[in-house]
């Protein structure tokens, strides 16, 4: 039977290095979101068929992101390994996208946090639109999943 779906995801603790409130709260939003619903297929065949649901652990590896994926019991699957360096503008952009939208919400009219909002999805849409073609024939996801996986690669990439 089939379950391509992500039961369980966690970060490497040892990759985040700071994070604040603001962050944490999208870090929660994102795995609460993602856990909701996600649609996750890893490509790989394994000889017993096994087809889901999955455990995953994100980390950043020497400039890699690792996508360790185990079974519901927690046994290994594999491991999908990225570059990220494709993915340094838009991580980049993002915190500073985000960085703007949360002082907009503290102190700006409903029409600039609009506009600053805007931007933000926008970034945030492209990157998880290019997270999808990186992992074509690794990983099929669908584009929500996509996008809550990248604000998830984002938080391992906060710097103190």
């Amino acid at each position: 039977m089939s379950d391509p779906r992500i039961s369980h995801i966690e970060l490497d603790q040892r990759t985040i290095i700071w994070r604040n409130a603001d962050i944490e709260q999208e870090r929660r939003i994102a795995i609460f979101d993602l856990l909701e619903g996600n649609y996750f297929a890893p490509q790989r065949q394994h000889e017993d068929g096994y087809a889901g649901p999955y455990r995953v652990t994100l980390r950043v590896e020497e400039g890699r992101l690792a996508l360790d994926i185990y079974r519901e019991d927690q046994t290994h699957l594999e491991s999908v390994i990225l570059a990220l360096g494709r993915f340094q503008r838009p991580i980049r952009e993002y915190f500073a996208i985000c960085d703007s939208y949360f002082q907009a919400v503290k102190q700006s009219t409903p029409q600039q946090i609009e506009t600053v909002d805007m931007a933000r999805r926008a970034i945030h849409n492209e990157a998880s639109e290019m997270l999808k073609e990186r992992l074509a024939g690794k990983i099929e996801v669908d584009f929500d999943t996509a996008r809550r996986l990248f604000t998830l690669i984002c938080v391992l990439h906060i710097k103190g």
